[in-house]
């Protein structure tokens, strides 16, 4: 046998390995189309991500997310210190907060004895309510107040010096609005304005109105406080009784 007949008889074992793989490759194809091996796609079997989705169940923004980080929502909130998170939300005037006012509101209105003549603002620290009453001696408008916790305050005459719609209370004690000032204290001035808010809440609430409350000053329900506001220009005459 010539040496050429030898090598065209010699078995082709690179042709024998392709035809293996095609084979092979098939064989998958066909069991993963029908089921029987397993897929990337189906369920159990997700790739791995950085950062998993919020869940869009009642618990999204809860920090749903690997690591324990917050949603951008509850990153956007401000942290609140314990100390004020008990505090009232402001509410409307229709809330059961501010009907509460309203019926204490019209008891005990007579106007105090010996509390001036003329046009005038009345400040009753006995009964933590206010006055305006005009030039002919006619009340206005009456209300509930809180006035001080502490005794900043004498019976007597003042006026009406200085007027601010929009202040801030010292040693972080919120902003108020239609600030009316008639005196001063020992560490501030003192005049009429509405509840103060700190860290979006109220101070304190409109039902406790009529009992004192600050640190200083006469805190009005806001519809008060414009009311004051518009009623009291610098020069008015305010009555402590």
């Amino acid at each position: 046998m010539s040496r050429h007949h030898e090598q065209s008889i010699r078995p082709r074992y690179g042709r024998i390995a392709t035809l293996g793989s095609s084979v092979a490759v098939t064989v998958v194809a066909v069991l993963g189309g029908a089921g029987v091996l397993p897929s990337s796609a189906e369920p159990g079997h997700r790739a791995p991500a950085a950062i998993e989705p919020v869940s869009s169940s009642a618990h999204a923004g809860e920090g749903a997310t690997t690591g324990g980080s917050r949603s951008p929502s509850q990153a956007a909130q401000p942290h609140r210190s314990a100390q004020h998170r008990d505090r009232t939300p402001v509410r409307g005037e229709g809330s059961a907060d501010a009907l509460e006012y309203r019926d204490r509101n019209t008891l005990d209105t007579a106007l105090p004895a010996r509390s001036g003549t003329g046009r005038r603002v009345v400040f009753s620290e006995g009964r933590q309510r206010v006055w305006l009453v005009s030039a002919d001696d006619e009340v206005k408008r009456t209300y509930l107040v809180s006035g001080s916790r502490s005794d900043n305050l004498h019976a007597g005459t003042y006026e009406v010096y200085s007027r601010s719609e929009q202040a801030w209370g010292i040693n972080d004690s919120g902003t108020m609005k239609y600030f009316v000032r008639f005196t001063h204290g020992e560490n501030a001035a003192i005049g009429f304005h509405d509840i103060p808010i700190d860290d979006g809440h109220l101070v304190q609430s409109v039902s406790q109105l009529g009992t004192p409350q600050s640190h200083g000053c006469i805190r009005q329900r806001r519809t008060d406080a414009i009311a004051l506001w518009k009623f009291a220009p610098l020069g008015t005459t305010v009555v402590v009784v």
